[in-house]
């Protein structure tokens, strides 16, 4: 449970990241809305993708 909680706290404030970034577009600020976006690319790469790509391998090997 508290996995999940976790999880979703994280994507919460994933979502509001890109919400504020979106934001600061519409409101003419592109040089901010490049540097939020270049963050989370580094956040998802570095800290996500790991991740992902173990739970993904996890779940093959229980269908198998």
């Amino acid at each position: 449970m508290v996995d999940t909680l976790f999880a979703l706290v994280h994507l919460g404030g994933l979502a509001a990241a890109l919400v504020y970034a979106f934001v600061s577009l519409a409101r003419g600020n592109v040089p901010r809305f490049v540097l939020i976006l270049i963050l989370l690319a580094i956040y998802y790469v570095f800290l996500l993708h790991p991740a992902v790509k173990k739970e993904i391998a996890r779940r093959k090997t229980l269908k198998k």
